[in-house]
């Protein structure tokens, strides 16, 4: 009989099983895909020899994470490539407010009356990311933080809506990156906890930066199945699991899944009826015959750049999108990794994606609509596209059964699901089936290939096995 069974390959699966593996455990892991990585996949969409990722690509919490930097992935194959910026924020005067590795750097982009502002919240968090980031990046039901002092100044912070934690800063521009980076958590501004996003990105963008994997966010996947692989694990790809009963015998099962798929093969009936998915995103990837000609010089060089000139344009499409409604000028998330990564296109050519938000489940056609939003800050922009392959809520859903109905963050960010997930118990992890456990981002600490949910779910199962014996 095996210890323990992995259900889904992403990267909380790969790393609860390397977990498990190299404490003694006997794991099998089996991914109903075809090829490992979840949402850290790198395909062919568009031409042959453009590589793009489907889903996750710019890596900050990856390179920061406490589990991934407790293994020895890069002798497995991953090397993290750094942007001279990590991310730009362009406005239509043809400027832009940065978050660079230098907070001065950051701080006077942001203009003379708020550079003060900005360091000052920052400065008691920098050169701490190790504490902050095993802090943060935690179950908070699982002992005291490493700096409770540290980690309850930062949750000060963390609570608040992005919309007043800006207050402090007097132009738009420091209030625009902020929002914009708050925007990785798919909820609107004046949401609860949307500080807490916006500002773990800015400390990771100065403490371990933005980085690509070299070759695509696949990299990742292969160097943990690797690893997997050296303590023993074993991996099956292309089988779908319908029933617990398909699964060889185990001691436990560990399930990288959505909780209602979670509920449905493990016949848990209705679970998790009260948990809530939040808004799709509507994803283009592009294949392009030069770099996105940014109007703003600071953007040709970001990996990543926000296109979204205010807080307040920010936030109504953000509001649009959760409530439903497709937004007529959507604020996007876009990345260009062939910038630093020569692996990703042909030479001379590159690979740009760009996102917006829209409502979970909305089969209508953003296209227009994002590259017209594109074209305001980087003119020009449609004369360079060779190919695009585009993805609504629908194909994102199809592509990755954890994201319901193009649900990227496997569950809303509003409410008290932004703190207690996928339901109040004492350890998130566990099911009403003794030997059945949640790992995915549906658990804490949420969204992000950062691998933490598997790292804090291989514990629960390793107490739970250690305890049997």
């Amino acid at each position: 009989m095996l210890d323990a069974v992995v259900v889904g390959a992403g990267p909380n699966g790969l790393t609860a099983a390397v977990e498990l593996a190299r404490r003694g455990f006997a794991v099998e892991v089996f991914e109903a895909a075809g090829t490992i990585g979840g949402g850290a996949r790198t395909e062919e969409l568009t031409l042959p020899g453009y590589r793009h990722d489907p889903c996750s690509a710019v890596h900050p919490l990856g390179v920061g994470s406490p589990a991934f930097r407790a293994m020895p992935l890069a002798r497995h194959g991953l090397e993290w490539l750094h942007p001279e910026l990590p991310l730009a924020h362009p406005f239509p005067d043809g400027t832009a407010a940065v978050l660079a590795r230098s907070v001065g750097e950051t701080a006077m982009s942001l203009g003379p009356r708020d550079a003060g502002a900005y360091r000052r919240l920052v400065a008691p968090y920098l050169r701490r990311w190790d504490t902050l980031a095993r802090d943060f990046l935690r179950t908070q039901w699982n002992g005291l933080p490493a700096d409770p002092v540290g980690w309850a100044r930062f949750g000060l912070h963390a609570a608040q809506p992005v919309s007043l934690l800006t207050r402090r800063f007097r132009d738009e521009k420091a209030r625009a990156i902020l929002a914009g980076m708050a925007g990785h958590a798919i909820a609107p501004p004046s949401g609860l906890c949307t500080a807490g996003p916006a500002l773990l990105f800015a400390l990771a963008g100065h403490a371990v930066g933005w980085p690509v994997p070299r070759g695509g966010s696949q990299a990742i996947s292969d160097a943990l199945g690797s690893y997997l692989r050296e303590q023993g694990g074993a991996i099956h790809v292309g089988v779908e699991v319908k029933r617990l009963d398909e699964l060889p015998p185990a001691r436990a099962y560990v399930f990288d899944t959505s909780p209602t798929a979670l509920a449905r093969i493990a016949g848990l009936g209705d679970a998790y009826r009260r948990f809530r998915y939040g808004a799709g995103v509507f994803k283009i990837d592009y294949a392009l015959d030069g770099p996105v000609p940014w109007t703003a010089a600071e953007a040709r060089r970001a990996g990543t750049v926000h296109v979204g000139p205010t807080s307040g344009e920010i936030g109504a499409a953000l509001r649009a999108a959760t409530k439903g409604q497709a937004p007529a000028v959507p604020f996007l998330i876009t990345a260009q990794p062939s910038l630093i990564d020569d692996s990703r296109a042909p030479a001379g050519k590159h690979t740009f994606w760009a996102y917006g938000h829209v409502p979970r489940g909305w089969d209508g056609d953003a296209t227009e609509a994002i590259e017209r939003q594109i074209e305001r800050f980087a003119p020009g922009f449609r004369d360079l596209v060779l190919a695009r392959a585009v993805a609504g809520p629908p194909r994102i859903a199809a592509r990755n059964a954890n994201y319901v109905d193009g649900d990227i963050a496997c569950g809303a960010f509003e409410g008290l699901q932004t703190v207690i997930r996928p339901k109040l118990t004492r350890v998130p992890y566990t099911t009403a089936h003794p030997s059945v456990f949640l790992c995915s981002s549906a658990t804490p600490p949420g969204p992000g290939v950062h691998g933490m949910s598997g790292h804090h779910a291989a514990r629960a199962v390793w107490r739970r096995l250690r305890g049997h014996g």
